[in-house]
């Protein structure tokens, strides 16, 4: 199991993409934010609330959503949704890198990762009624047992397996769980 310090996340995490898009743009972006913990870095997740005809309802997930017209770019889109589903209010500043953007299998979505580094560990959440829940994860939990168990996704008439992470009694998968994966391969 690796061992993962957030000042060496710092230091690991390039600048990567460009903060600004051309042409075929994301409409939606995250913020996976690391804090320190007890074992090492630690991301927020949220569980997504039960809600008729959201395809990703009940899910694990990164705060995020999709860009709004009076969002002046994916950034402020992240920090936004932050500040709306957790009540966190992100320094841009705080932001270490913009990993590469991930697709969403369901609706062709292209979404935004922006990495933030969170200094306070004690900061309080106030999620609003988009969120069931949160909850924070070593990333050194998630590297341990990444890919090690599997969920049926089934789309029309196809069912595959895809790689997942059982926290509990709740699951790590798709969107998310390839998006901490880029976040642990580039941490390393």
């Amino acid at each position: 199991m690796s061992s993962f310090a957030l000042s060496q996340i710092r230091s690991r995490l390039a600048p990567g993409r460009p903060l600004e898009d051309q042409g075929d743009a994301p409409t939606a972006a995250v913020a996976t934010i690391l804090r320190e913990g007890a074992l090492g870095a630690e991301a927020l997740f949220i569980q997504r609330a039960e809600r008729e005809g959201d395809p990703w309802s009940g899910h694990l997930a990164f705060p995020g959503g999709k860009r709004e017209p009076g969002d002046s770019s994916l950034l402020a889109t992240s920090i936004r949704e932050t500040r709306e589903e957790v009540g966190l209010h992100l320094a841009p500043e705080s932001m270490l890198a913009r990993l590469e953007d991930v697709r969403a299998r369901t609706n062709g979505y292209r979404v935004a990762q922006f990495v933030f580094a969170l200094d306070d560990p004690g900061a309080t959440l106030a999620t609003n009624a988009e969120v069931a829940s949160t909850l924070w994860v070593p990333l050194s939990r998630i590297e341990s047992d990444g890919g090690k168990e599997t969920i049926a996704w089934t789309v029309g008439d196809k069912t595959i397996e895809l790689p997942c992470v059982r926290l509990g009694g709740l699951v790590l998968w798709g969107m998310t769980y390839r998006m901490v994966s880029q976040v642990i391969a580039a941490a390393k």
